[in-house]
Formats: C-alpha cells, sequence, structure tokens
C-alpha cells in the first residue's frame, strides 16, 4: 500500500504542529507507523491522499452516525450557511434541537448547548457543585472526561484513592477534590461516601465506559450508584457524550433504564461540526446563568451550522428502523469476526452495546481498566495494520471504541468480514 503523500504531509505537519496531529489519538501512537492523510469521504468510506480507499470503523471518532458527507446533513448545512455561520444571538433551531434532545434523552428537561464534550463535561460539574454547595466529585478509572485540569486524574493501585495529576501542566490543587474508583466497583464507592460524608456534589461516569475500549456495566453496578446518589445527597452524572444515541436511541440512561440527574452529551448530538451539551433535571437547569448564578457562556455555542447538522443527524437515526438495522449489523459483523478468529485460534474478546463495540485481544473478560490494560497490544498493533493493509480503518488503539453507521451495508460488512479473515491470517502466520 502506498502511502508516500501521507508521509511527506505528516513530515511537513510535525514542524508546525505538535507531534504533526491536532489530537494525540490520530498520531498512531498506540500501534506505530504514522497516520495517514484523508482527502476525502463519502458513506462507509475513507480516501487517503495516496488514493487508498478504506472501509471506517472510527467515524470521526463516533459523530458520523449517518456516515460521511450523508447528504441531508450536507443539503441542511450548506442551505443553514448560506444564511449566515453565526449571529451570536438566539435563533429558533436551538430550541428545535432543545426539544430534541429532550424528547430522545429520557432525563433531559431542559439542555444547554456547548462546543465540545470537553466544556460539557467541565460545565456539568461546575452545575453539580454550584447545586449541591459541596466541592469533591467521583470519576472512575479508565473512564476519559475530556482535558479540563480536575478530570485528568488516574486512580493510583487497586482500591479507591484521591487522584493525582495526570499530566504535566495540571497543578495538584486542581485535582484535590477529584476522588478515583475503580470502574464496575461498587464496594470502592461506597468506602469513598464512608470517607466523605457529606462532601461528595456529584459521581461522573460512563455508563458504558468507551475510553478503554468497550466496557459495558455490570448487572447491579448502575442501580447501585444511582442508589448510593440518592440515599447521600449527590448528583449522578451519566458522560454520555460517546454513549449518547449510540448504545440506544435515548442512550445508556435508556437502555439500562438508570435515571442520572444530570448528562453530558457530544459527539453524534453534532453530526460531525462541533457541538457538546448538558442537560438535566429542570430544577438543576435553572441554576446556569441566566436563568440563575452558575455563570457559563461561548461565543459560537449553539451556532446555526452546528445546530443544523445536529437536528438533520437526530432526525435521521430517528427514521423507522434505522437504529434496529445498525445493531443488526454491527452483532453480524462481531460473530464474523468471532468465527475468524476462532478459525485461527487466536484469542480475543469482544463486547458490543448498540453501535459500539471493541475487540480485545485478551484471553479474560474485560470489566475493567485492569483488566483491558492486561490485553495484548503487541498483536493488536499487528492486527490494525494488516487491517488497514486491506483496506479497513479501525482506531489505532486497542483502548478505543469501534463504532458503527446506517451506511455499513450487509455487503460492506461481508467485506470487512473477509478482510478480518485474511488479517487474522497474516498475524497468525
Amino acid at each position: 500500500m502506498n502511502i508516500s503523500k501521507s508521509k511527506q504531509l505528516f513530515q511537513a505537519a510535525q514542524q508546525v504542529i505538535p507531534g504533526g496531529v491536532n489530537s494525540p489519538a490520530r498520531a498512531f501512537g498506540g500501534v506505530g507507523g504514522q497516520p495517514i492523510f484523508i482527502e476525502r469521504a463519502e458513506g462507509p468510506y475513507l480516501y487517503d491522499v495516496d488514493g487508498n480507499r478504506y472501509i471506517d470503523y472510527v467515524l470521526s471518532w463516533g459523530p458520523l452516525i449517518l456516515g460521511h458527507a450523508a447528504p441531508r446533513v450536507v443539503k441542511a448545512v450548506q442551505e443553514a450557511a448560506a444564511r449566515g455561520t453565526s449571529y451570536g444571538a438566539p435563533t429558533a433551531i436551538e430550541t428545535e434541537m432543545a426539544e430534541l434532545v429532550c424528547d430522545m434523552v429520557p432525563s433531559a428537561e431542559q439542555a444547554r448547548f456547548v462546543n465540545s464534550g470537553t466544556e460539557a463535561t467541565m460545565s456539568v460539574l461546575r452545575l453539580a457543585r454550584a447545586y449541591t454547595g459541596r466541592n469533591k466529585i467521583i470519576k472512575m478509572r479508565g473512564n476519559y472526561h475530556g482535558h479540563a485540569d480536575f478530570l485528568l486524574v488516574q486512580a493510583g493501585s487497586g482500591v479507591a484513592t484521591l487522584g493525582l495529576p495526570d499530566s504535566p501542566g495540571v497543578p495538584q490543587g486542581a485535582t484535590q477534590d477529584t476522588l478515583v474508583a475503580p470502574y464496575n466497583d461498587l464496594t470502592a464507592l461506597k468506602n469513598l461516601f464512608t470517607q466523605y460524608p457529606n462532601e461528595i456534589a456529584a459521581i461522573i461516569l460512563e455508563p458504558v465506559a468507551g475510553n478503554m475500549g468497550v466496557v459495558p456495566p455490570q448487572d447491579g453496578y448502575l442501580q447501585g450508584i444511582r442508589d448510593l446518589c440518592t440515599n447521600n445527597n449527590t448528583l449522578l452524572i451519566f458522560d454520555e457524550v460517546m454513549t449518547g444515541f449510540r448504545v440506544a436511541l435515548g442512550g445508556a440512561q435508556e437502555y439500562y433504564g438508570i435515571m442520572p440527574d444530570l448528562t453530558a452529551l457530544g459527539k453524534v448530538i453534532g453530526g460531525g461540526l462541533p457541538v457538546g451539551a448538558y442537560a438535566g433535571r429542570r430544577d438543576i437547569m435553572q441554576i446556569v446563568a441566566p436563568a440563575g448564578p452558575m455563570y457559563q457562556a461561548g461565543t459560537l455555542s449553539g451556532n446555526p451550522l452546528a445546530m443544523t447538522a445536529g437536528l438533520a443527524t437526530l432526525q435521521g437515526i430517528r427514521e423507522v428502523g434505522a437504529f434496529d438495522n445498525m445493531v443488526r449489523g454491527a452483532s453480524k459483523l462481531a460473530e464474523g469476526i468471532r468465527q475468524a478468529a476462532e478459525a485461527v485460534n487466536i484469542p480475543i474478546y469482544q463486547t458490543q452495546v448498540g453501535t459500539m463495540s471493541c475487540l480485545y485481544f485478551s484471553e479474560q473478560p474485560v470489566i475493567n481498566w485492569e483488566t483491558a490494560s492486561q490485553s495484548n497490544t503487541e498483536q493488536f498493533a499487528q492486527f490494525f495494520h494488516a487491517l488497514l493493509a486491506e483496506g479497513v480503518y479501525i482506531a489505532p488503539s486497542q483502548f478505543e471504541a469501534a463504532f458503527f453507521s446506517t451506511v455499513h451495508s450487509d455487503a460492506v460488512v461481508e467485506q470487512t468480514i473477509k478482510a478480518v479473515q485474511r488479517a487474522f491470517e497474516t498475524i497468525a502466520t
């Protein structure tokens, strides 16, 4: 496979962009080699600058649930752009979009739009602290909630502990009120509430962890967290930036039937444009300025292009049969992968929730960061490059999700399965 132009572009990019990329996940750091540069995309396909075509299961890291350059989204955005890209004043489409979000997300009574998932999680936690008058929050090890200082923390070893800064440039003071517990471990959470009574403002978690692969909650875990929060006057926040509109139309809260107090949203909600949102109970959301005293603002928040793309996307996946067809296709692909691995005696462990999935090179079930991190990352890297050579693009990391779209047809799935079979055969020899 020729990627000579990509190599040239990467060399040039490294001179003027740190690491040559504008988000570290794109840099192939987890698999070796260098990133491919994309020229265009359409439907389920990416086309790089060297003319290679790939079936894409990254989909801009999740947002493109209708596929690349979805005609309904492109047409709507073009028409909106002709009317102006941003006004700095209210528009009717913001209300229409908020109404749709509140209709689709079970716990949402009001919503505030921002420009990214990081903004959404940062803002929703400020809101939780403002509402409760408490400072401490709990996050789960292996859950990523954006790059705000107080969320870039790690768990330490074993039991739940105070977080330490997880990046240079994050002062210890920024994380002193961030507590960390292992994912899928209710006992650790109960211990934190015992250790810090009446101090914890909120628990924030990915209800299906999507940043250590795809790790579903174990039976009773989410309900146990809901009960802990209710009994301790602590707010429960679901970070559904990734799971929103992907594990079910109403997100993980619909899928599992557990209602958070607040929800952070992103990715699909923007249909490929920069959008985030936080939503929840009316009495809590009324604390947000200008209705209340908690300040949060954004020059481009709710801009007409982003709202238009998001609206067209959400309307598209609400069409009868669209979501069920995606889940069916994703399940068919997972079964094909299982059979292909079995045929060459390569041990794998797969997870799938709705339109999100992950293939681990692991012989044991993956239930948290500790078990996910024991996967064979060297074998994954070999598989990634073998699959790339077969014209299939997956995330360049063992610890990222694969995403399905409405345009991944049965024919595309069959083509992918054949490519997976050849990739497994390559790494098995």
